[in-house]
């Protein structure tokens, strides 16, 4: 019996890595969703950069995870309590070399997720240069410090031991990436033409919506392994657990889209298609801390609130605020991840205050994502604080008008017809 169990045991839990494996795969694909939203957001132009950009998020975070910030994530004791992990795991701070390369690979595109965030927020305007390495700084120091606060479910991991919980990341991974783009925009500057001297707000319209929306299905797609896979097992109570998450995840993302649907279309008297498309991933992007630890009332509530927030939010924040950020990163990501991790102390089922829990959980939740937030503006600032004051942040004026993808990488994305966008 006992040979009989251990061979069950086996098999669950080889069905377990290659569950986490298709679903990293599924993640890796994410990336194609993200250039095809920020491209289809923003001037044609520029095509070609983001394109860049969004590779090399890829590429920098797949050997810097893998080479140093693994190592820092998982690593086996802390100081601070917890803030810091100071020794090396068990596969060490340098090129891992441990058996579960299953789990690095899913890790490693969670962190490239979190760099290509802030991609599309500074988005037309930036040095190539610069960005790239602000991308190795991400991947390798700033989200796996945060990333070990939580994830590494141990005795070291602070807000593991206060109860925190973020199944897939709306706290470890989006509202760190929000965050970052917050500031990086702010310090970036707007680009040419946004904001009038009398402070009139002018519209920049994406070249292609339908990259948009093909971008936004993408990442839909993903998103099923991003939370699906973060239940990291199958078979059994795992599977039906996986069904629930995903189940949860597509709600929120649609009744999300469903909600800036309405709400731009009562508020402009049209239904305007790029915050429909930033209303699902608003959904999706809330859904990602509870959608294993709420119900799938709890999921359409999520998905509801934060496809409503996400619209104001964008609104806020380009004409009140008037930081400049193309593709409503730092609203989707940031707002919706905060928002979203929040939203579990009221509707999880265990815990939450609306389920007879009371506020503990409701405060471990605010304290716990507001801590990301912080983490990823502080750094990010004193980064790119000192990216300014050496290489520079911007491009130039000339370099600007002109598109970045010819002055940065010599060529077009559409060479037939971008001289008519540089008039």
């Amino acid at each position: 019996m006992n040979e009989v169990q251990e061979a069950l045991d086996a098999v669950k839990g080889d069905m377990g890595a290659l569950w986490i494996t298709i679903a990293a795969v599924l993640v890796f694909f994410m990336q194609a969703g993200f250039t095809l939203v920020e491209v289809g957001f923003t001037r044609s132009k520029n095509s070609g950069n983001i394109i860049m950009k969004n590779i090399m998020d890829l590429c920098i975070g797949s050997i810097m995870f893998w080479a140093l910030g693994y190592g820092i994530m998982y690593g086996s004791d802390t100081v601070l309590g917890g803030f810091f992990r100071t020794s090396p795991s068990d596969q060490g701070y340098f090129f891992f070399s441990a058996d579960d390369w299953y789990n690095l690979f899913f890790q490693t595109v969670f962190c490239a997720t979190a760099a290509t965030i802030v991609s599309g927020a500074v988005a037309g305007r930036t040095k190539f240069s610069t960005y790239l390495i602000f991308s190795a700084i991400i991947t390798t120091i700033i989200y796996p410090i945060s990333g070990s606060w939580y994830w590494p479910f141990d005795d070291n991991a602070w807000l593991n031991v206060a109860g925190f919980v973020d199944f897939a990341g709306s706290s470890v991974v989006h509202a760190v990436g929000g965050g970052a783009a917050l500031v990086a925009a702010k310090m970036v500057g707007p680009r040419i033409g946004k904001y009038g001297p009398d402070g009139k707000v002018n519209v920049i319209p994406g070249h292609n919506m339908t990259f948009g929306a093909l971008g936004v299905l993408i990442l839909w797609l993903g998103w099923f392994g991003f939370n699906g896979g973060s239940q990291l097992a199958w078979g059994g109570d795992d599977t039906i657990a996986a069904g629930r998450v995903i189940i949860n995840t597509n709600l929120a993302a649609a009744i999300g889209a469903i909600a800036a649907l309405f709400l731009t279309w009562i508020k402009y008297g049209k239904a305007d298609i790029s915050m429909t498309l930033n209303g699902a991933l608003a959904g999706l992007v809330g859904i990602t801390a509870g959608c294993g630890a709420v119900d799938a009332f709890g999921a359409l509530a999520i998905g509801l609130i934060c496809g409503i927030a996400v619209v104001l939010s964008i609104e806020l924040i380009d004409q009140k605020i008037k930081i400049d950020d193309p593709v409503g990163a730092i609203s989707v990501h940031g707002t919706c991840g905060f928002l979203g991790t929040v939203l579990v102390g009221l509707f999880a089922t265990d815990g939450g205050l609306f389920h007879g829990g009371g506020a503990g959980l409701l405060w471990v939740q605010f304290y716990g994502s507001l801590s990301y937030v912080l983490w990823a503006m502080v750094t990010t600032f004193v980064l790119l604080f000192i990216l300014k004051a050496t290489i520079g942040l911007r491009v130039s004026e000339k370099e600007e008008i002109e598109g970045l993808d010819i002055h940065e990488h010599g060529m077009d994305a559409y060479p037939e017809h971008i001289s008519n966008e540089r008039e």
